[in-house]
Order: C-alpha cells, then sequence, then structure tokens
C-alpha cells in the first residue's frame, strides 16, 4: 500500500463518517422538535428528561455507526485478522484510547491515526451538541423548565 492510496481511503473514511455525523445531527434536532411540540401534556421533567435520553442515545447510535463503519473498512482491506479484531481496535482508536494491544501494519497506520483525530473531532461536535441541548432547559423557581 503506498501513501498516496492511503491517505485517499483515509481520506473518503473521514468525508463518510462526517457525513454521517451531519445527516444524523440533523435528525436529532427534528426529533427534538418534534418531540417538544408533541409532548405538551406531559409534565416538563418527563419532557426534558426524555428528550436528554433521546440525545443521548442518538449519539451513541451515531458513534456507533461510524465506528462499525471503520471496522468494515479494516476487515475489508485486511488490515485486522477477524471482525471482533477490527470492531474493538476501531473502538479504541476512534475513542482515543489506544490501549496498543492491537496495531495496524505499517501499511495501514496512517488509517487509524486519521481514525483518531476523526473520533476527537466528531466527538467533540456531539459533546457541543449535548452541551447545546441540555442549557436549552432552563430552571425556573427550582424545578426544570420548559425546553426552548
Amino acid at each position: 500500500m503506498n501513501l498516496p492510496l492511503e491517505l485517499l481511503v483515509a481520506t473518503a473514511m473521514v468525508v463518510l463518517t462526517v457525513g454521517v455525523h451531519l445527516v444524523g445531527i440533523a435528525g436529532l434536532l427534528t426529533l427534538l422538535r418534534h418531540h417538544r411540540a408533541r409532548s405538551g401534556l406531559a409534565s416538563s421533567i418527563v419532557r426534558d428528561g426524555i428528550g436528554i435520553v433521546g440525545a443521548a442515545t442518538g449519539l451513541f447510535v451515531l458513534h456507533s455507526i461510524e465506528i462499525w463503519s471503520y471496522a468494515a473498512l479494516y476487515y475489508a482491506i485486511r488490515a485486522l485478522p477477524d471482525f471482533e479484531t477490527a470492531l474493538y481496535f476501531s473502538t479504541a482508536t476512534y475513542a482515543t484510547i489506544g490501549y496498543g494491544d492491537i496495531v495496524l501494519a505499517r501499511t495501514w497506520r496512517i488509517l487509524g491515526a486519521i481514525e483518531g483525530a476523526n473520533g476527537v473531532i466528531l466527538l467533540g461536535w456531539s459533546t457541543a451538541f449535548f452541551v447545546a441541548v441540555v442549557s436549552r432547559i432552563r430552571f425556573v423557581e427550582g424545578e426544570i423548565g420548559t425546553f426552548r
């Protein structure tokens, strides 16, 4: 494997995962707005709690799709011996845990490093989104108010 091809594959994965994340965040925003509009009768604590749990779960699903995409790639290009190992490596790399017990061959190590950088950016984006969702809940007289 030569470096230009490895960078091309890594770039394609970054574009794919950023696209998945963009569409996913937009979908979560739509669902949260719909939830807010349709749950007028529910107490604000229940409504807002469901919104927060829904946002957190949605973000987890998005990151899972992105991690599994990298794992599928590692498995497809035979960079790792089996899908379980690829998924384990991808999860540790994406989350920048990087245990080091499994490493890619020299021909694919740039791809792994770029997955780590990609994961940091997407996790940061999700954190900013989640903080924005939670911050939209205002506290009124000691109880949770409405989700604006």
